[in-house]
């Protein structure tokens, strides 16, 4: 009995693996309230009984579908050095004509009507990428500023991936990068400009110089 032990655990594994993978997809592409049990115990070659006997629900499994999504980091990195730029970056590139459209923020925009998947969703950004962004940036108001920042996020990725307004979805990714940057600046307080040759970066200009009089 000791030797099968490992088997079955490993087997279990696999399973919830197999449903947790085919409901992030489901959920994205379909929503909260389109995707339903029997779709997702299809995709992951299992019986709908067993979604219940790993996840309880449909509520648990979609609560695990939201963590797996956000906990990645996708447009918010990992590091504080950067940060800015990095964001600005990934967001533009992330949200060009062609790239992966599986991603956390249609599974929100598609599950969002439904109060009671919204409020998982809350829960996922606010425990992962919200929380990630917050503790990068730090000082006052971190939380408020970076909610802002996914705002930000949130509203570009909209217009230009999903609905595809003219300006966003046919502007160069390096140009909208650095107007995301310069918009992103003050949500993470960390200067993306380039100071002039001869100055301190941070440094004020001397009275009476051009910049001054700028």
């Amino acid at each position: 009995m000791s030797a099968e032990q490992p088997a079955r655990r490993r087997d279990a594994a696999v399973t919830r693996e197999a449903i947790l993978a085919a409901a992030v997809v489901e959920f994205t592409e379909n929503g909260y309230a389109g995707a339903g049990v029997r779709q997702i115990a299809e995709r992951a070659g299992v019986s709908a009984m067993m979604i219940n006997r790993y996840f309880g629900s449909k509520q648990g499994l979609f609560a695990e579908a939201v963590d797996r999504s956000f906990g990645p980091p996708t447009v918010v990195g990992t590091e504080r050095h950067g940060l800015t730029r990095t964001m600005a970056q990934s967001l533009a590139e992330n949200t060009a004509h062609g790239t992966e459209r599986l991603d956390p923020f249609l599974l929100t925009l598609r599950s969002a009507s439904d109060p009671e998947a919204a409020d998982i969703v809350r829960q996922g950004i606010e425990a992962h990428v919200g929380a990630r962004l917050a503790g990068l940036i730090g000082g006052s108001e971190a939380e408020l500023r970076a909610q802002l920042g996914l705002a930000l996020t949130a509203g570009t990725w909209l217009l230009r991936a999903v609905v595809g307004t003219r300006a966003l979805a046919d502007v160069d990714n390096d140009r909208l990068a650095e107007l995301l940057a310069a918009m992103l600046e003050p949500v993470t307080q960390e200067s993306v400009t380039q100071e002039p040759a001869g100055r301190e970066p941070g440094a004020r200009p001397a009275p009476g110089s051009g910049a001054a009089a700028e």
